[in-house]
């Protein structure tokens, strides 16, 4: 019994060791300590889950953080996957887009991109209130899998990595603005030509 044990106490360190945590129970290290959460759908379940994750993972969630993360659009969408010849049964696929971006100093966007989760679930028409549970169960799953890989992709950001992004962000802007500037001198040097005046007979 006690050896038992101790093979199993060895083998959870190994896997530890190695990375490894059961669904739903590791922490994802973070550099990022400090970060503004926000989305459209500012009550959205989505969201509220993110900050919760985010803070359970020693993330300091709050309004003026010096970088943000915007859930920009959340988008739900099903459609029919195969029907079961005969019955009232299908099964439907599920899917959520999450766009969001990252940004800096005065709201500069430093990246944008998306995540998307898909999953299925049998629709039985003999048990409507069964296949609306499970649909449900489905899109809860669906929105841990999203705020999951989210984390993920938070965690491959350093704090150095948003400062060089900052950098070229603000290069390019005033990349910009000396365009402009340039671009309304030559407009204002240019000689602008007068009416033609054609000479009366």
């Amino acid at each position: 019994m006690i050896k038992r044990n101790l093979l199993v106490m060895g083998l959870a360190v190994l896997l530890s060791a190695c990375g490894f945590h059961l669904r739903g129970t590791g922490t994802t290290e973070l550099t990022i300590k400090e970060l503004d959460v926000s989305a459209r759908n500012a009550y959205g379940e989505t969201v509220n889950q993110l900050k919760r994750s985010l803070q359970n993972n020693g993330v300091k969630v709050y309004t003026g953080a010096p970088y943000k993360l915007v859930l920009t659009n959340e988008v739900e969408s099903q459609r029919a996957a195969t029907y079961t010849g005969g019955s009232r049964s299908a099964e439907y696929e599920l899917t959520t887009l999450l766009n969001y971006s990252i940004e800096g100093l005065n709201d500069t966007v430093l990246l944008e991109d998306k995540l998307q989760v898909q999953k299925y679930y049998v629709y039985d028409g003999n048990n409507i209130t069964g296949s609306t549970q499970q649909a449900s169960q489905v899109r809860q799953e669906i929105r841990r899998d999203l705020v999951q890989a989210m984390l993920v992709r938070l965690q491959q950001l350093t704090p150095e990595h948003l400062d060089e992004l900052q950098r070229k962000a603000d290069e390019r802007a005033k990349a910009e603005a000396r365009a402009l500037q340039e671009a309304q001198r030559i407009q204002d040097e240019t000689p602008q030509q007068s009416p033609l005046e054609v000479p009366a007979h």
